[in-house]
Parts: structure tokens; C-alpha cells; sequence
């Protein structure tokens, strides 16, 4: 195992959370089976502060859990040096079997602990706090994939070792490359850049068009959690070109060096925040029918779709730029 700040940090980070979220779990159970807001008893009582602690103990977990994909990203970089072969995070990455799947665990994590938070803030919006056994029930579905990206993560950490000879980006985005990543880089980039526009285009418009009439939450989450794999395309096989000026480069991971300007970091985040608060949208769509969220959700969900709107709207923008201030012309 490498030791440096950034793999300590995150190995705490995930082992807090992890603690945390399996205390939860624990404790989520009887909740779920017993709750019972209309009784007075001192087991529903016990029950109430259960439900706060381990409200407490996931909003931790899950805070950290966003913070910890982009750390894991910035520490997969900044290894990179170490190895030979490797010029960027796609390379450390690819020095143990375990960094690919880690990085997919934890981003498939992030969006799942989103929607979680989001849920339990409309929860929060209430006075009789009408979803603290859906939220309960959920829990696991979100537990399990943090727990299982930081067991991962600390996989691919205690498998990196300094003598090891990985690939760079240029073989694992090339043509000689092989699996999902040469894929992608090898989409037709007009087709990559049309997926580009109009999925996060139209998840833009149809969360300003919620925002206006309250409706189309499924079509929001729909079009969001579409765009997320459609800006990953976009971004590799049609944008990254024109940011290094060279068409053969199509590496993701290299958007987050200095040299660029680190133009990856707004561009990603971008299509984070996007797909969180999209798809968020859509998770609360079923519990309007509650007589006590019946006001506050919609405000919550237009709040969101305005997020996902402004997020979408950025990357398009960012790109658009980008792709101006370029001199490759196609």
C-alpha cells in the first residue's frame, strides 16, 4: 500500500462511513418493523431517538460518501507519477484489478446516496415525518454499494505497489484498447457530440419546464439519469479532442491536469450534480400523494430540478466554450 495524505484521508473517510452505515443498518431494522407514529409508548419513544441517531450517523456517512469520489479521483491523479507507464488517474486506476470497478461503485454509490438525502430532507419538511420507515427500508440499497466501494477502494490501494507497470490513458483510450473504455473513445465523435447536446439539453428543459407547471418529474429523471452516460460519451470521444488540439487524445483524466486548466473538474461535476438532483426528482415523485408533503415536496422538487437544470445548462455551456477557444477544427 502507497501511503500518502490523500489514500489516508480517504481510507479514513471510508472506514468512518462505513462504521457508521452499518451501525445504521442495524438499528434501521426495528424501526422499519415497529414504528408507530400514533403511540405514546416508551418503545416508540426509544424508537424516535433511534430513528434521529441513525439519521445522524447516515447524513455523516453520506456527506462523506460525495466528498470521497472526487478525492478518489484527485488521489488516483496524484499517484500517478509513481508508476511507470501511467500519465494521469486513468493509469493508477488501471495499476490493480480493482480501481475500475471501485471508481464505477462509488459513482453508481453517489447517486444512490443523493437521492437518499433527498428523500430524507422531504421527510425532514413535515411535522409528522410521514417517510421514516420508506427512508429505513431504503437504507440498505444505499448502504450496501458505499460499503462495497470503500472495501474496494481499500483493495486497490493495498494492491498498488511502486514497481508496477500500468497503462497510460493513451492505451486505454486508443484504438488498441480494449472493453467499454475503447468504446467509448471510439464512438463517432458527431454522434458523441450529438449525445452530448441533446440529452443534457433536454434534461434541462424538462426540469425548467417542472419548475413552471409542477410536472414531469419521471420525464426529469428519465432524461437525467440518460444524459450521465451520454456526457461520459460526449466528453471522450468528441470534446476532449478539441481540448488538447490533438485528435487521438481522448482521455478523460487528463482534463484534471494543470496543463488544461483543470476544465475536467467543472465539466464532471457538472454531470454529477446534474444526475443527482435529476434523479432525485424522480424518487420523490411517488410520496406526493401524502397529505402532509403535499405542500412542501413540490417546492423541494422544483428546488432540484432547478439544481439539475443549472448543472446541465453549465456543461453545455462549458463545453460550448471550450470547443471556441480550441484551434482543432473538424
Amino acid at each position: 500500500m502507497i501511503l500518502s495524505p490523500p489514500v489516508l484521508a480517504l481510507q479514513a473517510g471510508a472506514a468512518a462511513s462505513s462504521g457508521f452505515l452499518l451501525v445504521a443498518l442495524r438499528w434501521a431494522a426495528p424501526v422499519v418493523r415497529r414504528w408507530d407514529p400514533a403511540s405514546g409508548s416508551r418503545a416508540q419513544l426509544r424508537l424516535e431517538r433511534r430513528a434521529l441517531l441513525v439519521g445522524v450517523l447516515v447524513r455523516t456517512a453520506l456527506a462523506v460518501q460525495l466528498a470521497s469520489l472526487a478525492l478518489f479521483v484527485h488521489a488516483s491523479d496524484a499517484l500517478a507519477p509513481m508508476f511507470t507507464g501511467a500519465m494521469c488517474a486513468a493509469g493508477t486506476l488501471s495499476a490493480s484489478r480493482y480501481g475500475w470497478p471501485a471508481l464505477a461503485v462509488q459513482v453508481a454509490a453517489t447517486v444512490l446516496a443523493g437521492a437518499w438525502l433527498a428523500l430524507d430532507r422531504a421527510d425532514g419538511l413535515a411535522p409528522d415525518q410521514p417517510l421514516v420507515r420508506v427512508k429505513h427500508a431504503l437504507l440498505p440499497a444505499v448502504a450496501i454499494p458505499v460499503v462495497a466501494g470503500a472495501a474496494l477502494q481499500a483493495a486497490h490501494f493495498l494492491a498498488l505497489r511502486p514497481e508496477i507497470i500500468t497503462s497510460c490513458c493513451g492505451s486505454l483510450f486508443g484504438r488498441e484498447g480494449r472493453g467499454g473504455w475503447a468504446g467509448l473513445a471510439w464512438l463517432p465523435p458527431r454522434a458523441a457530440g450529438a449525445l452530448l447536446v441533446a440529452l443534457p439539453g433536454a434534461a434541462a428543459l424538462a426540469a425548467l419546464a417542472l419548475r413552471r407547471t409542477g410536472r414531469g418529474a419521471s420525464a426529469v429523471a428519465a432524461l437525467s439519469g440518460l444524459a450521465g452516460p451520454a456526457a461520459a460519451a460526449g466528453v471522450i470521444a468528441w470534446l476532449s479532442p478539441y481540448v488538447y488540439e490533438a485528435p487521438g487524445h481522448r482521455c478523460p483524466f487528463c482534463l484534471l491536469q494543470p496543463e488544461q486548466g483543470w476544465v475536467g473538474y467543472p465539466l464532471h461535476a457538472a454531470v454529477l450534480v446534474g444526475c443527482v438532483a435529476g434523479v432525485a426528482v424522480g424518487v420523490l415523485q411517488p410520496f406526493r400523494r401524502v397529505p402532509s408533503l403535499a405542500g412542501p415536496l413540490p417546492a423541494l422538487q422544483r428546488r432540484l430540478a432547478g439544481a439539475a437544470a443549472l448543472a446541465w445548462t453549465a456543461l453545455l455551456a462549458g463545453a460550448a466554450a471550450l470547443v471556441a477557444a480550441s484551434g482543432l477544427r473538424a
